[in-house]
This record gives C-alpha cells, structure tokens and sequence, in this order.
C-alpha cells in the first residue's frame, strides 16, 4: 500500500504540459522556417533535413515535420518520394506575393480614404511626422516599427475583417530585410514621400488616389526586396 501511494504522489510531482505551449512552440518553429525561407537563406530547389533544422533550431523533429506540412499547404515547400523536403519559393512565387499584397492593401487604403474617422487622421499625421525625423536620423529599427504602424493603422482605419485577415498571409518580409532596405538613404527618402503620399489621400479622403498610391508604393518597395533576396529578378 505504501508503495502505491509513492507512486501516486511521484506522479503529481510532474505536471502535464499546458497544450498551449507545444501549440507555441509549434508556431514559433513554422514562423522561423518560413521567415528563413522568405528572406532568401534557402535556394529555390533545395532540399531541407528535418534533423539537421531541428538541431538547429534546438528541437525535436515533430514540431519540424508540423511545421513542414503547413508550409506545404502554403505552397512554400514540397515533399516528394524519395526526394524528401524540397523548397518551392521563388522569385516568380514571390512576385505574385507582393501583387497580391498589393492589391488587397490597396484596396484597405480605398476603404480607409472613405471611412476615416478625425482621431484616427491625425494618429496617420503624428506617424508620418514620427517617420520625417526617423528617415532624418536614419535610424532603421524606429522606421521598421513605424512602417509597421502605419500600416496597421490604415488597416484600422479601414473597418476591414476579411481582407485584414487575408493579407496576413501576404507578410514576407522580416526584420532584417526591412533593415537592409531601410539602411539606404535613397530608400528611406523614396519610402517617406510614398508614405506621406498615402496618408495625405486617405486623410483627404481621396479614395481613388490612396488606392493608386499604395498599391505603387507596395509594388516598388517589393521590386527591392526581390532585387536584395533573389539578385535583380533572375528566376522570373
């Protein structure tokens, strides 16, 4: 009797794991491979070692295999027989990305433009402002977080649900990209005319002209991130 009641207290010193923590984990190893793979680090064709990415990562191989299966339905990789995990982003699949991105934040701006309240225009004003002294100063990491922001509010702004939510799956750039583009003087200048460009119709409520400008803003800054990931377009 003594023994099994050991037992039973040696069980309730070892908690289950909260489910929410391998769903977590789960997502953060789907986030870093598929950020890794937009940002260029694999080439188009290769092939990836679930072993070797979960030692790197410093996991097991079931949060890599997961994570796998749901860049497969994203179109980004694909297994084949006796082939194994092959990478399918290219720059062609990445032209499409930034069109559509293009057309669905263009089409948030139109609705913006027409359904923008007085608080919410001049929070657009104070960033666009914000950005004029970052792209001064030339500090890369404040324009990040504020192009992030900008964006962010527009989609606020917007009233949109649906198109808010398919466009999440439009993100591809990450941290460091955004750095490289940003570290450029010319780039940050060309990038705060746009922005302004865009705030200044939606505030107007020009709807017409804050669809036109976004969707060129979008297109241009993703011709640079083609031409930084995947050198000047070749693969199109």
């Amino acid at each position: 009797m003594q023994k099994e009641a050991s037992t039973e207290v040696g069980a309730d010193r070892i908690e289950k794991i909260d489910p929410r923590f391998l769903t977590t984990l789960r997502d953060h190893v789907h986030k870093s491979l598929r950020t890794a793979i937009l940002s260029g680090r694999f080439a188009p064709d290769e092939r990836v070692n679930e072993r070797q990415l979960a030692e790197q990562l410093g996991v097991s191989t079931t949060p890599i295999k997961e994570a796998l299966r749901q860049l497969e339905t994203e179109g980004l990789v694909e297994t084949l027989p006796r082939r194994g995990v092959l990478i399918r982003y290219n720059a062609g699949w990445a032209e499409e990305m930034i069109l559509a991105r293009a057309a669905l934040e263009s089409m948030i701006a139109h609705l913006a433009a027409k359904r923008i309240g007085k608080d919410e225009a001049r929070i657009l004003e104070e960033i666009v402002v914000r950005m004029n002294k970052a792209t001064e100063e030339g500090i890369a990491d404040d324009l990040i977080a504020l192009n992030e922001t900008f964006h962010e509010k527009i989609h606020i702004a917007s009233r949109c649900q649906y198109l808010s939510r398919m466009i999440e799956r439009q993100q591809f750039y990450d941290a460091s990209i955004r750095r490289i583009i940003h570290s450029d003087p010319l780039e940050r200048d060309k990038a705060l005319a746009e922005h302004t460009a865009i705030a200044l119709a939606i505030i107007s409520n020009d709807s017409d002209r804050a669809e036109r400008v976004m969707r060129d803003h979008v297109v241009r800054s993703g011709d640079t991130y083609l031409d930084i990931v995947f050198k000047k377009n070749e693969d199109i």
